[in-house]
């Protein structure tokens, strides 16, 4: 099957994502090291998925081109450009420190064949760098991006382990973030703890978000939390539902309480909380 302008997705350093046409029919794969158009010059990255269901902001018509295979010692460049993108931060924070800038550098990414050099940064306002940029262009010849990112992008980008034990679900596999609310958390009978509900970031966890579709369709089986139910004729409310163990617990008048599958949670179903 032809690749041709089938949508392919690279990752470059940091895992930073952008979507590309594979238009010159290369026979690429998960993995390959490609060569890429960038805004000026070319870059090198990796392919990281190709098929169906490829989402980009740019459309598929505006999507920039795979250029050809990478050879062996254009890969073997990467740990050079690696190298001095180290040299480039710790550099580039002493600049920052002489011109007073209130900003805090995350990361730099130098693109393939040099010809651009990106510093990440934070701030918690608006920062005017237009003298850094002079001194870091003077300094290497070449284009100087400084990209202001936000507490996800940063935590992203550093990388570290979440509350549960296991990589940062932004650096394990999400390409995008989106919009969390403590509604989720709600949804998902969680507790309103900030510090137990948000991520190394400091914002909520993104996991909320992309399990609560499970959440959802597991909860239609059952009764709303709150409900009065009658359960071989004693009344109850149910408290709360474990949708892993599939069971609602219900705490009835006597001061006693049952663990109760949804089943029959429904057929003991009185009426709904008032609200």
């Amino acid at each position: 099957m032809s690749n041709s302008n089938k949508l392919v997705e690279i990752s470059f350093k940091r895992d930073r994502k952008a979507v590309y046409k594979n238009r010159n029919n290369l026979e690429i794969s998960k993995g390959s090291y490609v060569i890429v158009e960038a805004d000026r010059g070319v870059d090198l990255g990796i392919v990281s998925y190709v098929g169906d269901g490829i989402k980009t902001k740019r459309g598929k018509g505006e999507a920039k081109n795979i250029d050809r295979i990478a050879k062996d010692e254009e890969i073997g460049k990467i740990e050079k450009n690696r190298e001095d993108e180290i040299k480039f931060l710790e550099e580039c924070k002493d600049k920052v420190n002489y011109y007073k800038l209130e900003m805090k550098l995350v990361d730099v990414e130098k693109q393939f064949d040099g010809s651009k050099i990106t510093f990440y940064f934070t701030a918690a306002k608006r920062v005017d760098f237009r003298e850094l940029v002079k001194d870091l262009a003077s300094e290497y010849k070449t284009r100087i991006e400084l990209r202001q990112i936000g507490a996800r992008d940063e935590a992203k980008r550093v990388k570290g382990v979440g509350i549960c034990g296991r990589t940062q679900c932004c650096t394990a596999f999400l390409s995008e973030f989106e919009q969390i609310t403590t509604q989720l958390a709600k949804d998902q009978q969680l507790s309103l703890n900030p510090t137990k509900i948000s991520g190394n970031c400091g914002r909520l966890l993104c996991c909320l978000r992309f399990e609560e579709k499970i959440y959802e369709e597991s909860l239609k089986e059952f009764p709303s939390v709150g409900s009065t139910v009658k359960i071989n004729n004693k009344k109850g409310v149910l408290t709360f539902i474990n949708i892993f163990e599939n069971m609602g617990q219900v705490h009835f008048e006597d001061h006693t309480y049952e663990w109760l599958p949804p089943k029959k949670l429904k057929e003991g179903f009185l009426y709904e909380a008032k609200k």
